[in-house]
């Protein structure tokens, strides 16, 4: 036996010639040899599955006379498909997730010998059709054609391969009836036509014929008509997902008779009537969706007695009655959603603290009672939406116990007493839904310890009290506490943040500085706050004096007298540091850090720095161009830094989950810094164009998403608006989580200002109101 026969991947025949060679998954590169079997004579097995391959090697490939297997899947190769004629052997075939372009092969139909073909997600191919003469792969039992081109009908031919357990033709452009040929597929086990959008017609009634069938899928076409009732009488049939269609009529009530259904998925439908009662009693149910569909009558009872579901999904129905009881008890529930239903009654008291629920949905019926206070026991629950209810009665404390809840929607209730203050435990929340309800009592100042919020609307109460001055750390950029009997100050910083609207309707508050709609307080509303500031203050004002006067007169014995105005000085005394959000830093640490090895890159305006802090923050610090004109004055630099300074407050000012956040503003004459907050996955342009990051279609939706709502934050939330004019994947950051952050307020075009005397100041134009491009 020869060495390369013990070579990890490769097998070899008795008479030790290579007959097998497996290197999927190896993480190679470059060229395959384009003349293998020329080399290997006897190979009958060849896997290169997910590897990054290139090369001319399929057109030596298909002249391996004996290769009975053959796979490349996921190797991701551009280029055209040749003549298979000559793999008269060819048993098992597998050329899925590549970037094949031209035309199908059609010379595949020639090996009879055929058992199993995979071409799954080859999307550059030229639309092409499922050939009649398919047929004549008598011996296939797997074939699968998903998301590769294919349009026009299905043959009635492939009624005749009887061999096929799983066929799978979705993702395509297929069109037409679903033969009643395929009723003819006795061995069949999976048949997937999900995802054609243009199927239609009726279901066949001979589908009922496929006595062996475990999973059908024909979801998201143009079914019409009922749904047979030989199709729920299929004695194996596990799966049955056709949601998307236009089905109407009764759910057939054989389905409740099945032993072995675990998923029954039929959103999206017009389907009516009444569910069967006993669904779900004589089978283990995993999913069951029936929403957006026109379905009354009373909830399926029995749907998890079997102990195993995850989801149970009917909103937008016309169900009608109570919550069944028994639904408290469905401890393996995930998603539970009934909104948009004729639903009323009490709520069970345990449905609210099932211990696995991420989302509990009841909103839009007419449920009414308490609230049931075992939302405490509710731990991995992260969205709860009961709006537009009857629900009465007070809101429990024990809510604080669901430590992963992120949406709270309780709005349009009757819910009365106070908000209650462990509503501040709630650390993940980022939304909270109130209003319209008949909350009184103050507004807790816990909401401040709730640092992840972005919407809080308490509007339409009868809350009293003064605003906590705490609620100003916020970082929401929607508050909403109008139409109370709210009274006294609205705290400065919300005030700022462009939110003075969100509190009309409270007769009783007033302003700290003229604002439109509101009175400014008056002095006694100040009077004590200002008397324990001044007792504060003094004693800071008279040791900082103290202090300056010191350090000046050691520095001036050291270096003499300075002959220069202060604010031209570029000691180190004079630089000024402007903060804007809670960071725990010394500029000695910046300064120190600012060195070429941390340098992550040079933008339009500035060098970039990545500093790790000493408490263990990272930061990015930007040290802005200096671009003095030769003929520029004194007075055109002042100028300049004043406007910058003014522009840089207003960005600081913003609290936006999707604006980056500017930390510190750091400056004296010759020198300006800005601290922001370190996006560790770069801008988009580099995470489009370089390949570092591969960007799937829902965190490209997230992005997307993400910049729209910050720039609608900056256009519509803000006291005084905001337009950027210079939006591109450059100026959008990605944190961790791939979560959006708009960056780059004009501060390149304020540098651009700068020049001599001939030169436009126009350092706030353009950042407030509109300016033309």
């Amino acid at each position: 036996m020869k060495s390369y026969c013990d070579f990890r991947g490769v097998s070899c025949n008795n008479r030790g010639y290579v007959e097998s060679i497996n290197i999927s998954d190896w993480s190679l590169s470059g060229n395959f040899p384009a003349d293998v079997c020329s080399h290997l004579p006897e190979l009958r097995v060849l896997d290169i599955s997910r590897n990054n391959l290139r090369g001319n090697f399929l057109n030596s490939i298909v002249n391996c006379s004996l290769l009975e297997e053959f796979s490349m899947n996921s190797v991701y190769l551009r280029t055209t498909l040749p003549d298979f004629s000559k793999m008269t052997s060819l048993r098992v075939v597998d050329l899925s997730y590549n970037l094949f372009t031209g035309d199908f092969p059609m010379s595949i139909t020639n090996l009879t010998d055929l058992e199993v073909i995979y071409f799954n997600e080859n999307v550059g191919l030229n639309l092409w059709q499922l050939p009649g003469n398919i047929s004549r792969l008598t011996k296939l039992r797997v074939m699968v054609f998903t998301s590769c081109m294919l349009y026009g009908s299905i043959p009635a031919s492939i009624g005749n391969m009887t061999s096929l357990v799983d066929l799978e033709l979705s993702g395509n452009f297929l069109s037409g009836q679903i033969p009643k040929e395929l009723g003819l597929l006795k061995n069949l086990q999976q048949l997937e036509l999900y995802y054609n959008q243009h199927l239609s017609g009726s279901i066949p009634e001979e589908l009922g014929n496929l006595t062996e069938l475990v999973d059908l899928d024909m979801s998201v076409n143009r079914l019409s008509g009922s749904i047979p009732e030989s199709l729920c009488r299929l004695p194996k049939l596990q799966v049955l997902q056709l949601y998307n269609n236009s089905l109407t009529g009764e759910i057939p009530g054989a389905i409740a008779e099945s032993t072995t259904l675990t998923m029954l998925s039929l959103y999206e439908n017009f389907l009516s009537g009444q569910v069967p009662q006993n669904l779900g009693k004589s089978s283990a149910m995993v999913v069951l969706d029936l929403s957006e569909n026109n379905l009354s009558g009373p909830l399926p009872a029995e749907v998890c007695r079997g102990g195993r579901l995850l989801y149970l999904l009917v909103l937008d129905n016309k169900f009608s009655g109570k919550l069944p009881d028994i639904y408290a008890n469905c401890k393996s529930l995930i998603r539970f959603r009934v909104s948009k239903n004729y639903l009323e009654g009490a709520i069970p008291e345990d449905l609210l603290g099932l211990p696995h629920a991420a989302i509990i949905d009841l909103a839009d019926n007419s449920f009414t009672g308490p609230f049931p206070s075992s939302i405490g026991n509710a731990k991995n629950l992260s969205e709860l939406f009961m709006q537009n209810n009857k629900l009465s009665g007070f809101l429990p404390p024990e809510i604080s116990g669901a430590i992963n809840l992120m949406k709270i929607d309780l709005s349009n209730n009757l819910l009365s007493g106070p908000i209650p203050t462990e509503i501040g435990d709630l650390k993940k929340l980022n939304l909270l839904m109130l209003q319209g309800n008949k909350l009184s009592s103050s507004i807790p100042s816990s909401l401040s310890l709730l640092k992840s919020i972005s919407v809080v609307d308490l509007s339409n109460n009868h809350l009293t009290g003064n605003i906590p001055e705490s609620l100003g750390e916020l970082s929401s950029n929607t508050i909403n506490f109008s139409n109370n009997e709210l009274y006294g100050p609205i705290p400065l910083s919300l005030i700022k943040d462009g939110l003075v609207e969100s509190f009309s309707g409270n007769p009783g508050l007033c302003a700290p500085v003229e604002v439109q709609s509101f009175p400014k307080c008056s002095h006694k509303h100040n009077q004590k706050k200002r008397n324990s500031m001044w007792a504060i203050m003094i004693p800071v004002i008279v040791f900082t004096i103290g202090a300056i006067l010191f350090l000046r007169r050691r520095y001036s014995k050291q270096r003499g007298l300075v002959e220069h105005d202060e604010t031209l000085s570029s000691s180190f005394f004079s630089y000024d540091v402007k903060s804007f959000h809670r960071i725990c830093f010394d500029r000695h640490e910046i300064l120190e850090a600012m060195i070429d090895k941390n340098i992550v890159g040079h933008g339009g305006s500035g060098t970039v720095y990545r500093i790790r802090l000493r408490g263990g923050e990272v930061v990015a610090v930007k040290k802005l161009w200096s671009r003095t004109a030769k003929d520029s004055t004194p007075e055109d630099q002042l100028i300049f830094d004043k406007g910058l300074k003014t522009e840089v407050e207003t960005l600081g000012s913003i609290r936006h989950k999707n604006i980056v956040k500017l930390y510190s503003y750091i400056t004296n004459f010759d020198c300006k810094m800005l601290v922001y907050e370190y996006m560790p996955n770069g801008n988009l342009w580099d995470a489009l164009h370089k390949g570092w990051i591969h960007l799937d279609w829902p965190i490209r939706h997230q992005i997307a998403l993400g910049v729209a709502q910050g720039l609608a934050y900056l256009h519509h939330d803000l006291l005084t608006p905001i337009i950027h004019r210079d939006i591109k994947s450059t100026n959008i950051l990605l944190d961790a989580n791939y979560e959006p952050k708009v960056a780059d307020f004009g501060i390149a075009k304020v540098l651009q200002a700068r020049g001599g005397k001939d030169s436009i100041i126009t350092v706030i134009a353009g950042t407030y109101g509109y300016l033309a491009p």
